[in-house]
């Protein structure tokens, strides 16, 4: 695979990542049910994926092993909970934007939690990210549905720092399938017996875009996000991947009439430039 092949495979993965929001709006089912059901057909995707490549699903972890995909599955559900309640709440924009904020939550945890020195361009990047979500949230009232669903947008991101700290600090030398599949079966575990008796009021339309939500924007997703890093630097496509919120927001405005104000267009511009930021740092530091 050539350079243009892998720029091609990280803009879609972007893509598709961003149209996870799109989905949360389209379903018209419980957002415990539209987790539940993006990480069944995951689990089914990734599964598959293993049987392609001549493999099994594997159960020999050690007890630390299996503590940090509980962990790991636990953040993952929290993350993907708290994301479409701000679809639901807030909108795909919003939601979406909050969620960006992830990479300033890594800083402050590994600051925080781990002592890792963080630099003055870290904080600055930190700053960026606050200025934006103030230009992104309509007005500060808990009354209006975009601060509301801003703030669990901002707690997904939040989640999701925590998923990838975890991930990076206690999953070391565990395949990148077998973590993505026993986290993903986690949150069905976690999520079944809350979700049982909602089986029956899915439509046959909410399962094909709960399939597509599983399948592409989660498994097909990440593998296309692993085989363009065989070939690209992980700065350009972290680059890539923080375009995610405008392709969320581009498909919104196209499917769904939701214009972005000035004052959200700037806020995004800041968030992404702090993400594009911290994407570089952490390419130089390597």
């Amino acid at each position: 695979m050539g350079r243009k092949g892998a720029l091609s495979m990280a803009h879609i993965a972007a893509l598709l990542f961003g149209l996870t929001g799109i989905f949360g709006v389209l379903i018209t089912a419980s957002v415990e049910m539209i987790t539940l059901g993006r990480a069944l057909f995951a689990v089914l995707g990734l599964w598959l994926l293993l049987l392609w490549q001549g493999r099994r699903i594997e159960f020999r972890f050690t007890f630390k092993e299996w503590s940090i995909l509980l962990l790991s599955g636990i953040f993952l559900t929290i993350h993907w909970l708290t994301f479409f309640i701000a679809v639901k709440v807030g909108g795909v924009a919003i939601a979406t934007l909050g969620f960006a904020t992830f990479p300033a939550f890594i800083t402050l945890i590994d600051y925080l939690l781990f002592k890792e020195q963080v630099t003055s361009r870290e904080w600055l990047l930190l700053l960026l990210t606050t200025v934006g979500l103030i230009l992104v949230t309509p007005n500060f009232s808990f009354a209006s549905s975009g601060t509301v669903g801003l703030l669990w947008g901002i707690l997904s991101g939040f989640a999701f720092a925590l998923l990838v700290v975890t991930n990076k600090r206690g999953a070391m030398g565990i395949d990148a399938v077998q973590i993505a599949l026993w986290q993903n079966g986690i949150v069905v575990l976690l999520l079944l017996p809350f979700t049982l008796t909602q089986f029956q009021t899915l439509t046959s339309l909410n399962i094909f875009y709960l399939a597509l939500l599983g399948i592409l924007c989660t498994g097909v997703s990440h593998y296309l996000l692993v085989r363009s890093l065989a070939v690209l630097e992980a700065r350009i496509t972290g680059m890539i991947i923080a375009l995610e919120p405008v392709y969320a927001i581009l498909a919104a405005w196209w499917l769904f009439g939701s214009k972005p104000t000035l004052a959200m267009i700037a806020g995004a511009f800041l968030i992404i430039g702090a993400i594009f930021m911290v994407s570089q740092k952490r390419e130089e530091n390597k």
